[in-house]
């Protein structure tokens, strides 16, 4: 009990803020650092100003927790079960699988002292008791960039300006409208072709009789284990090693300024007897495609893009020049210890997809309609978690996934996940766990354990070992490698925590043009990470890290690079102004030895990415509380490259050794 309270003693927002650091580098080093992750920060945000209720919760609801797993879940339900409702949160303790780390993450987002909104709504609380937020976010890069000159050829048609405008109105557990606009560097706004680049928004309607969820407008649809009907963000592989399991959310309004993840139209989760969820769905959107003329005049396409950018001709050529219309249903038995589900759904384009045949992308899908159903299931069974998804394109193969975790102890838990997927399995909305991007062509292997042999202990290691059947991209015939990961975390105070960790990564690629050997060579990542973050006073915090990578292709070519920083954060805990500033050396051969560090940014703010060349990286956050319901954010960055003339390549080059950007943010809630 002294030890949770000592826990619990960690100030909330210290607490969120290593989080979400640890969940952004995750999703960066997976192959997502473009990713928008304010839908992750926007719901901690709501839970900490309306905790959950645990004795008065559901699976779904605790699933938004993404630092609790699947098992721990059930365990969570299982002890309420057996035990009936909680006294006192000290009594997380006594729960399989719920270790004092944990129950120091979650325990600034739930209470035992709901309020029930509905006993006594009016009309006029709709707006009174409601909460609503405008937020205009401003940044820019401070150096010309080769677009933004006045060149005869290809050039960046709008603004170096990036802007953001958004208006959020929630009424928990009720409803939610919310409208964003957006402008990237390089678009332009305010013609008669393009008044605003990018425009999202909808309306929702929660827990109105048997409507559990309505949305109108922009939404994301998560189910299963993401091999059938997944939209939005998944965190796949990563420390913690039981996030390899999905925790589907069903139908969400959409809120991040991503362009590409949501569906556009119609969705609705109906609840009916017998924990029956019934959610239908229609969708039309006009997406991003370069289209060519086949022989016969007409209109073809191999892929969608998907980086929402118009700022060249060619970009604004192709903006929402596809349509795409998708419509179907997911049908689910849901409790708190089981969720069985059938998907089924169509896609439809405009235009026709066409394949190479003489390349990687031979097996991909051809056409203008793809049919996909799936089953998914998980099912809690003593101590055990068995969760799994089976899927089948039309036309295209099938693809399945099956997984299983327990809890040997307080202190072990295991995960083994098995995956196969078709060569020829075809879907444009699928994140199930992969080494490749689309969920086709891999079988794959993973096991992995977090054990905790004391409080002050917490280590995690994973296997992965996948086969690629046929050639992919860069890779001319079928292959094989492994991934694995060992991490150590040491907290022996709640002041000071130290974090090593060890992952190497083979696969096999083709060989470079010079290498006369044309057989498949091995590439070879590997890293050391040794971090550490000392609260050394009630304002003031640091963080530093060394980090060490080594990448080899064959016998040729390796590349020793490493990264050293030290961070300094300010966070007074009623000041009007706090901040935190980094110093960073970095040193990496190439862009293939690059190394992922999170950035602390503006508030919702994607401060995520790799670091390459030799240089020197800082950046200074302000935060400046102007009065109680608005907020100021500013960011200056820099990069110093004391050895280029020139930084980065096309119309994103700038002449000279220093690039800088700046970010201000304005925030009113009301």
């Amino acid at each position: 009990m002294i030890l949770l309270l000592g826990y619990a003693s960690i100030p909330a927002r210290a607490q969120e803020e290593e989080q979400m650091t640890q969940l952004r580098e995750n999703l960066a080093e997976n192959g997502k650092e473009e990713e928008d992750l304010s839908a992750f920060e926007e719901q901690l945000d709501f839970f900490r100003k309306h905790p959950i209720d645990l004795n008065h919760t559901n699976a779904e609801e605790l699933k938004k927790l993404f630092w609790l797993s699947p098992l721990q879940i059930s365990s969570f339900f299982e002890h309420l079960l057996v035990n009936g409702k909680l006294l006192d949160l000290l009594e997380l303790q006594s729960i399989s699988g719920f270790d004092l780390i944990t129950i120091d993450k979650i325990l600034p987002f739930v209470t035992l002292h709901p309020v029930n909104r509905f006993t006594s709504l009016k009309f006029k609380d709709l707006y009174l008791q409601a909460e609503q937020q405008i937020l205009f976010r401003y940044g820019r890069t401070l150096e010309r960039q080769k677009g933004f000159r006045d060149l005869p050829g290809s050039r960046y048609r709008g603004s170096a300006d990036k802007l953001l405008l958004s208006y959020k109105y929630q009424y928990p557990k009720i409803g939610a409208f919310s409208l964003l606009m957006k402008k990237d560097a390089g678009e332009t706004i305010g013609t008669k072709q393009v008044p605003i680049d990018f425009v999202s928004g909808n309306f929702a309607l929660f827990n109105y009789r048997s409507i559990q969820k309505l949305v109108i407008g922009d939404y994301t649809l998560q189910f299963g284990q993401g091999l059938t009907l997944w939209s939005g963000y998944s965190l796949g592989k990563g420390p913690d090693v039981t996030s390899v399991a999905s925790k589907d959310l069903g139908l969400k309004p959409y809120t991040s300024s991503n362009e590409s993840t949501f569906f556009r139209g119609i969705a609705s989760t109906l609840k009916f007897p017998e924990n029956l969820y019934f959610t239908p769905f229609y969708s039309f959107r006009k997406r991003d495609a370069s289209l060519k003329t086949d022989r016969n005049g007409q209109y073809t396409l191999t892929s969608i893009s998907e980086s929402g950018l118009h700022r060249n001709a060619a970009e604004i050529r192709n903006r929402k020049r596809l349509g795409q219309e998708v419509y179907g249903a997911t049908l689910q038995y849901l409790s708190n210890s089981i969720n069985i589900g059938i998907s089924s759904y169509q896609t439809h384009f405009d235009q026709t997809f066409t394949r190479d045949s003489g390349s990687y992308k031979k097996y991909s899908f051809e056409g203008r309609k793809l049919s996909s159903i799936g089953f998914h299931y998980n099912i809690a069974f003593q101590n055990i978690y068995f969760y799994g998804e089976l899927a089948k394109s039309f036309p295209g193969g099938w693809a399945g996934i099956q997984g299983a975790m327990t809890n040997l102890s307080k202190s072990v838990s295991l995960v083994l996940l098995y995956r196969k997927y078709d060569k020829d399995y075809a879907n444009f909305f699928s994140q199930a766990v992969g080494e490749n991007t689309t969920s086709s062509n891999e079988k794959g292997l993973y096991f992995g354990i977090n054990y905790l042999p004391h409080p002050h202990w917490k280590f995690a290691l994973y296997l992965d070992y996948f086969k690629f059947p046929e050639k992919k991209y860069r890779v001319d015939t079928a292959s094989a490698g492994y991934e694995t990961l060992a991490q150590l975390v040491y907290t022996p105070t709640k002041q000071f925590k130290l974090t090593a960790r060890f992952k190497t990564e083979r696969k096999q690629q083709n060989p470079a043009a010079a290498n006369r050997v044309r057989s498949l060579e091995k590439l070879w990542n590997t890293s050391f990470r040794l971090d550490g973050h000392w609260k050394f006073h009630k304002k003031l915090s640091t963080s530093q890290r060394i980090e060490l990578i080594q990448y080899q292709k064959g016998k040729l070519l390796k590349e020793f690079g490493y990264l050293i920083y030290q961070d300094l954060y300010y966070t007074p805990m009623r000041a009007k102004i706090s901040g935190n500033i980094r110093l960073a050396y970095f040193n990496t051969p190439s862009y293939q030895s690059r190394i992922y560090a999170y950035e602390a940014d503006v508030l919702h703010g994607s401060g995520s990415g790799g670091y390459y060349g030799q240089g020197i990286r800082s950046f200074l956050n302000l935060r400046y509380r102007l009065w109680r319901k608005l907020d100021l954010w500013s960011r200056y960055d820099l990069y110093y490259y004391p050895h280029q003339q020139v930084i980065s390549s096309g119309l994103d080059e700038i002449n000279g050794n220093i690039k800088s950007a700046v970010k201000l943010l304005i925030r009113l809630q009301f």
